[in-house]
């Protein structure tokens, strides 16, 4: 498997550009990528990264990170995700980190999304959608869920975000309307960011395998 994320992380490469500020998202696909733009370190501005996970690994490779504030508006994104369907929309977040990944995705012109074969599937829901709630808003905003979609939110516990906030995995959901869900979920109050990345899907696919395929 490390090496069919190896494959799809360095096709990802060919969306490179000199002097390009490069949006990383975050996982283990993710750090291949990281891995394999060392070798561009001279050649671009630097990298505007999703998580302090990422970032280390950035600053290890001598890869100057930059707050997007000031690199604003990004011509490319490179991220993995844990679903995604036929549409290129995804469930995203297994790794805590989705709020920061949606804001990069937003502000990027190209979301280039890498991923291992087990990842497609034709209808999103079956991996567990992450939510991130406001600590004090868990048990109000699981409520709201079950009520609203019959999905069973389960805290993870233990997991505290980059932003100080928790995580609900939703489970037990066919979600057959990805962006009215996403709508749907980002108005309960005590929300932050839900995993669903379905309103800005990803513009291409890279799939790691023999042959590496590009969606």
């Amino acid at each position: 498997m490390t090496e069919v994320k190896r494959q799809a992380a360095e096709r990802a490469l060919a969306y490179v550009e000199d002097d390009m500020i490069v949006g990383i998202g975050t996982g283990s696909t993710v750090a291949c990528f990281i891995d394999a733009l060392a070798a561009w370190k001279g050649r671009i501005r630097g990298a505007v990264s999703s998580s302090e996970q990422s970032t280390a690994q950035l600053k290890a490779h001598g890869i100057d990170v930059i707050d997007l504030n000031s690199a604003g508006p990004l011509s490319l994104y490179v991220d993995g995700a844990d679903e995604c369907d036929p549409h290129k929309r995804l469930i995203k977040g297994g790794g805590g980190a989705l709020t920061r990944e949606k804001i990069i995705a937003q502000a990027s012109q190209r979301f280039v999304c890498i991923i291992d074969a087990s990842k497609q599937v034709p209808i999103l829901g079956h991996f567990p959608l992450p939510v991130e709630v406001i600590p004090m808003a868990r048990s109000l905003v699981a409520r709201a869920i079950l009520a609203d979609t019959g999905g069973q939110p389960v805290w993870r516990e233990g997991t505290v975000t980059d932003n100080g906030n928790w995580i609900l995995d939703i489970h037990n959901l066919r979600i057959i309307d990805p962006v009215k869900l996403e709508t749907e979920l980002n108005q309960i109050p005590g929300v932050v960011s839900v995993g669903l990345f379905a309103r800005r899907p990803a513009d291409v696919v890279i799939v790691g395998g023999e042959p590496v395929q590009v969606l």
